[in-house]
């Protein structure tokens, strides 16, 4: 019971860490991406894994933490499939439209929790499903502006959401598994993602942009903003692994929605974006299910831990009542025994 309000603070923590710098990061690439001209984002991700991965082996022979061994096979398979998600999605965005690219995003919540009830057993209550609709339809109103299909963008958008559940399950399923910590698990899987990614990010981004990353002109300012971003991303990454770790991948979703709202309301109050009462309206709609989400889970966690403590202290109270009749019939035993072994010697000495 002592380590609850120290693992409450830690998520909390968790949760700050990543809707901070997730939005700082936005920030950051939409300024180098819209008002600098550099279009190459799954390159630039690539160099924020390399980043990310520099960063913690630094830290790690500083012993900042420490490294633990996981198996070759399963590191490798998660870190390609994270880095194939990645760039899924920079494909879904580029070969759809960007009211089509949310309901991407949109989809991946309830995606989720169909793979979780059906492959992990797990069980969501009415309160958490209802929220999350609410959740998911204030999103909807104010990011989705137009749906424009075709074929290839379908597939894949539909291939980006399972790639990407499934990587955020893994993600919260490792961890818990193999007793790792999200360091960790970053840590051993960076390389992988980054490799993918720096292998396959100048061929996506030729197709996407119709330039060469390794034909742009890096102006000292560019160069800049690319470093900040890189170094941005240690922390988002690092925090990514931390919140799904600690929460679920459903939990993680809803942040990421979270902070599709405040990068909203930055866009339009710090960058002067166009702003209407519908996205106004979707933004609170959503912070409205967010609120019932995080209320509904704290509610049922703490009736969780309560009926884990009753079965506890049940289970104590069994062990307690029945080690004296154990013991009482040993006694017994004791006392036959003793009294036959008496009994043989009177015979004897007779």
């Amino acid at each position: 019971m002592g380590d609850t309000p120290s693992l409450q603070l830690g998520v909390i923590g968790a949760l700050v860490l990543s809707v901070a710098s997730s939005v700082a990061i936005v920030i950051c690439n939409k300024a180098l991406m819209s008002n600098l001209g550099f279009p190459f984002a799954t390159s630039l991700t690539s160099w924020h894994l390399m980043v990310t991965f520099c960063t913690l082996h630094v830290a790690q022979r500083f012993n900042v933490f420490e490294s633990k061994s996981i198996d070759m096979k399963t590191v490798m398979l998660f870190g390609i499939l994270n880095g194939v998600s990645i760039g899924l999605l920079n494909l879904s965005l580029g070969f759809n439209s960007v009211g089509f690219y949310q309901m991407t995003k949109l989809a991946i919540i309830p995606f989720t929790v169909l793979l979780e009830t059906v492959f992990l057993k797990k069980q969501f209550s009415q309160k958490i499903k209802f929220s999350l609709l609410l959740l998911l339809v204030g999103v909807g109103i104010a990011s989705i502006t137009d749906l424009q299909l075709n074929l290839l963008g379908s597939i894949l958008s539909i291939l980006a959401i399972a790639t990407t559940c499934v990587g955020q399950i893994l993600t919260n399923t490792i961890q818990k598994r193999l007793n790792v910590s999200s360091t960790q698990l970053l840590y051993q899987s960076a390389p992988f993602q980054a490799a993918i990614l720096f292998v396959s990010g100048p061929f996506l981004d030729q197709c996407l942009t119709k330039q060469n990353v390794f034909a742009f002109r890096y102006s000292p300012l560019v160069l800049t903003f690319i470093i900040l971003s890189c170094l941005i991303s240690v922390s988002v990454n690092f925090s990514t692994f931390l919140v799904i770790g600690k929460t679920s991948p459903v939990t993680y979703q809803v942040l990421g929605h979270l902070k599709t709202c405040l990068v909203l309301g930055f866009g339009y109050t710090l960058l002067h974006d166009p702003f209407t009462e519908r996205n106004i309206i979707g933004i609170f709609i959503a912070i409205f299910g967010m609120g019932l989400y995080s209320y509904f889970c704290t509610h049922e966690n703490k009736k969780k831990q309560a009926a884990d403590l009753l079965l506890t202290v049940v289970s104590q109270i069994k062990d307690k009542e029945t080690a004296p009749l154990l013991g009482g019939k040993n006694m017994g035993l004791q006392d036959k025994e003793s009294h036959e072994v008496n009994k043989s010697s009177k015979d004897s000495l007779v």
